[in-house]
């Protein structure tokens, strides 16, 4: 059997057609365009290119969007103010506070004060405890939302469906966990200290991987005809010293026993960043009606 790749860059260029129009509709309406913020702090060299890639969709999709880069040796006040100063913006109508920030922060209480009607992430307490009730007022991470919609690009009917979630952080694992539930899929969310995950793997008809670790998932774990979102994004050395990246899944074995699998890269990166511009969007609507 030979796995359908799903094709994330493919998908989001679908999308971003549909962006484009509803931002110019939008501007035409309202007289300005949505806008997004990004804060980062420090240097960390995967969040600037994450920040660099979101700040060039948000242009080109005709977002007015702004980058606010504090060092590394930022205090929790400085951010703190930053925050502040951002939501007090009418021009901003999504904010997000890139992760991971320098350990001496606390990221809890920096996202705690990010406006939830903001919080394009879907990260404050209010966005999670929504989702958690199965409510649709609030924002949902922008990753499990790009994973549902290339889980839909081979079947829409979720309902009844076993699910496993490998690993459990507050930007995928836990909200994919929820928004499963909503769509009736029964789901398993594990971690790194759960017994036996080849035996459950067996057994799912969905597997979201998102522990990072590289290769973790071997092809043989896998159900036949399960349908794979590797949400990883690692970054190994070849023998010549060459760095590539690679997912949680071993791709070439799972490939030829699984129904459909996302590539890395070329898979959930790029749906994120378009569920970053919907939820601004979506955060822009509510604030202006």
């Amino acid at each position: 059997m030979n796995a359908f790749i799903i094709n994330g860059l493919k998908e989001a260029e679908k999308v971003k057609s549909e962006i484009l129009n509803e931002v110019d509709s939008l501007q035409k309406t309202y007289g300005l365009p949505p806008g997004l913020a990004v804060v980062r702090v420090g240097d960390d060299p995967a969040s600037a290119v994450y920040v660099e890639k979101k700040g060039q969709d948000a242009r080109a999709m005709g977002f007015y969007f702004e980058e606010h880069y504090l060092d590394g040796n930022a205090s929790q006040n400085d951010v703190l103010k930053t925050i502040q100063s951002i939501n007090a913006n009418p021009q901003i109508h999504g904010l997000i506070l890139q992760l991971p920030v320098p350990a001496h922060l606390n990221p809890f209480k920096l996202v705690n004060a990010i406006d939830p009607q903001k919080d394009v992430d879907g990260l404050h307490p209010l966005n999670t405890g929504l989702l958690a009730q199965g409510r649709d007022e609030g924002f949902i991470p922008c990753t499990p939302l790009g994973c549902h919609h290339l889980i839909e690009t081979v079947t829409k009917d979720l309902a009844g469906l076993k699910a496993v979630v490998v690993g459990r952080s507050i930007l995928v694992g836990r909200p994919m966990a929820l928004l499963l539930i909503q769509e009736d899929v029964t789901v398993t969310l594990t971690h790194a200290k759960t017994q036996k995950l080849p035996k459950l793997l067996k057994e799912a008809d969905l597997v979201i991987a998102a522990m990072g670790a590289p290769r973790f998932i071997k092809g043989e774990w896998l159900k036949e005809d399960a349908i794979i979102i590797d949400v990883g994004i690692n970054r190994i050395q070849d023998s010549s010293g060459k760095m590539s990246l690679t997912g949680d899944v071993d791709f070439e074995s799972a490939q030829e026993r699984v129904r459909a699998i996302t590539p890395v890269p070329g898979g959930v990166g790029p749906m994120t960043r378009i569920y970053l511009l919907k939820n601004t969007i979506k955060a822009f609507k509510e604030k202006l009606n």
